[in-house]
């Protein structure tokens, strides 16, 4: 597999299979990735990987946590587009064809509340790594050096085998991840990365999210 075709082969995967993932896979995976460019080479990226009973606790608790209706305090927003524009409609787009695939009806709340728990325990996945940096480089300053590493943890997983899923719903609840990681106040948390096996039984697993053509969003100057 080449660099081209695995960055489209690459999807998100939401659902597993229960094989664990050695954490000697997901380590050789984290040397490749981290070879990503960054600001004046700052590696401003921090790892912490969980699985078994900690990430077991972490699910529960997350899930505790949604379902009374607590709020939640991510240190990394995400997903607020305005109502009306292009960006919420491909939102809506893929959801549409998330629970068109899952047989989830539209006023089936159940089903949603379900679908949306699957979010807040990593997809149910064997393992996940989930990325902060430090507080002193404020929010936004690192983002596009973490965007850069995450998309390299993807690509080397879809490599090794395995599946992954960019998330920010099982980071929802700060509180809940330091209390069972240990990552210190000091650090922002930004991003999870489930990862595991893909169950391919699945069907959300089939989702073909698209793109917009180049031509669409690409202005060419200069050019004869």
């Amino acid at each position: 597999m080449n660099v081209t075709e695995a960055i489209k082969k690459r999807n998100s995967i939401r659902g597993f299979k229960t094989d664990p993932v050695p954490a000697e896979v997901i380590e050789s995976i984290l040397e490749t990735a981290v070879y990503a460019p960054s600001a004046l080479n700052s590696q401003p990226w921090e790892f912490t990987v969980v699985a078994g009973r900690v990430l077991e606790h972490i699910c529960r608790e997350n899930v505790e946590k949604l379902r009374a209706g607590q709020s939640g305090g991510p240190e990394h927003t995400t997903g607020l587009w305005p109502k009306d524009s292009v960006f919420r409609q491909r939102q809506v787009g893929l959801a549409k064809q998330l629970f068109s695939l899952m047989a989830i009806e539209r006023d089936d709340k159940e089903k949603r509340q379900q679908w949306l728990e699957r979010g807040f325990r990593f997809f149910d996945a064997p393992a996940a790594v989930i990325i902060s940096t430090d507080r002193v480089l404020g929010e936004s300053g690192p983002l596009l050096d973490i965007g850069a590493v995450m998309q390299n943890i993807c690509l080397v997983a879809l490599e090794q085998g395995l599946g992954t899923c960019i998330e920010d719903q099982g980071v929802f609840y700060p509180d809940v991840i330091r209390r069972y990681t240990g990552i210190d106040e000091g650090k922002n948390i930004i991003i999870a990365i489930a990862i595991g096996y893909p169950d391919p039984e699945l069907p959300a697993n089939r989702v073909d999210s698209g793109r917009v053509p180049v031509s669409e969003n690409t202005t060419w100057l200069g050019f004869s």
